[in-house]
């Protein structure tokens, strides 16, 4: 390499760029990048940035010529999209790089394109002026983000295709939904470890310890969007209570098995939970239950899960494997026998729609009788789509039908007194 390329490589951000922070082909209006905390989300709406106010060379005029820079605060558009460590000005080589005028609160280039700074809280303020592009950052944690976003794309009526781009972490919240509908938005999505090289490894072994497996680390360090569906036998905040340190102390375990109907690599899992429960003295009716392991397996075939269901079992001492039937009958049972011919096994089959044997296990939660253990973030999720109307996911419930089956063999099935759903 010559010295020009030596100076130049640093600021040619293809070159350097992870799959998430690149911008998808298409005729699309807004991209939107959702990532975990660190996963260099900023590092990339500011190299958007460039791409389409830069032109060749320092002078020539690039795609975009008049832009809005949209944050939660002036404060933050400053700080963070602007003089941040990976903002505009840090990623602009020398020569292309623009100058701040804070009395206009506009950044200027060489080559005369402008972007201008606008806070979400006042939504007002996007009413009038107009632009052939814009960066929005956390759109999820604006107060006023639906008001914001509406006066931004009134905004945007310059050029022949005016385009956003969207960096934010996700969150549960009305406008982010609606704009990952729309069929003009494209996403990409990254977790904060994909950032590693350039976090502290303490900073990702704290947050990963304290909140791996809680729906908290999904949204904040995978960048996954949960939500609460409406009339959910779960919430989040109904699991979030439910979370215990450790596993506490059981008198009776059992690993309970929901067969996929097929096999193969694009089956349905087999869902495999582990729970246990401890009684208080004779006759005192406090009962408590423990989910102890989600250990569901995809696409191992029958002999694979039955196997998988009698490791569980062995790992944490269970009194019997309890599996449904419906699927397969006498086959289930036979898998199980094929692999351990000793398993103290119990069939049962379902009567019932999956929601109404759910209800009286979901009442269970309600009445603070139920801990959860660390990871279980792909149960929660299920249980957090499963209605009294029916499953709200994609695919088959088939870790809930799991739960279900466990609780009820230890609690409901057991003689204990048939909780019941609180009305609302």
């Amino acid at each position: 390499m010559d010295e020009g390329a030596r100076i130049a490589l640093p600021h040619l951000f293809e070159f350097w760029a992870m799959p998430h922070q690149l911008p998808p082909g298409g005729d699309w209006r807004t991209w939107v990048i959702l990532g975990g905390r660190g996963a260099g989300k900023t590092r990339a709406g500011a190299e958007w940035v460039r791409s389409v106010v830069e032109g060749p060379r320092p002078l020539d005029p690039g795609r975009c010529c008049r832009l809005a820079l949209v944050g939660e605060t002036q404060d933050q558009v400053r700080e963070v999209m602007i003089f941040g460590e990976s903002g505009i000005l840090a990623c602009s080589p020398p020569d292309r790089r623009p100058k701040w005028h804070a009395a206009r609160k506009c950044l200027v280039w060489p080559n005369g394109a402008e972007a201008m700074a606008f806070s979400a809280h006042e939504p007002e303020g996007l009413r009038g002026p107009q632009f052939d592009g814009a960066w929005v950052d956390e759109l999820a944690k604006w107060r006023k983000g639906q008001e914001t976003w509406d006066m931004l794309q009134f905004a945007l009526r310059l050029g022949d295709r005016p385009q956003v781009c969207v960096t934010t972490t996700p969150r549960n919240v009305g406008v982010l939904k609606r704009l990952l509908d729309a069929p003009s938005t494209v996403s990409t999505h990254a977790p904060t470890e994909v950032n590693r090289a350039n976090l502290a490894a303490s900073f990702l072994e704290e947050v990963r310890g304290r909140y791996g497996d809680t729906r908290l680390g999904r949204q904040e360090l995978d960048g996954v969007l949960m939500e609460d569906v409406d009339g959910a036998l779960w919430t989040a905040d109904m699991l979030d209570a439910a979370r215990v340190g450790t596993a506490p102390v059981c008198d009776r375990i059992v690993v309970a098995v929901d067969p996929p109907a097929s096999s193969g690599a694009k089956a349905d899992s087999c869902g495999i939970v582990v729970a246990g429960v401890r009684r208080g003295g004779q006759g005192s009716g406090d009962v408590r239950v423990a989910v102890l392991e989600d250990a569901s397996v995809q696409g191992l075939g029958p002999t694979g899960w039955a196997r998988a269901a009698l490791e569980a079992a062995a790992r944490w001492g269970a009194d019997r494997i309890v599996a449904e039937v419906n699927q397969g009958g006498d086959m289930v049972e036979a898998v199980i026998r094929s692999v351990d011919p000793a398993a103290a096994l119990t069939k049962v089959h379902a009567s019932r729609g999956k929601a109404a044997r759910a209800e009286p296990v979901a009442a269970l939660y309600e009445q603070g009788r139920v801990s959860h253990v660390a990871g279980l973030a792909t149960l929660e999720e299920q249980m957090c789509r499963l209605t009294i109307s029916g499953y709200e996911g994609s695919g088959s419930p088939d870790r809930v039908d799991a739960l279900v089956w466990a609780l009820t063999e230890l609690v409901l099935r057991a003689g204990a007194p048939r909780p019941r759903l609180r009305t609302l």
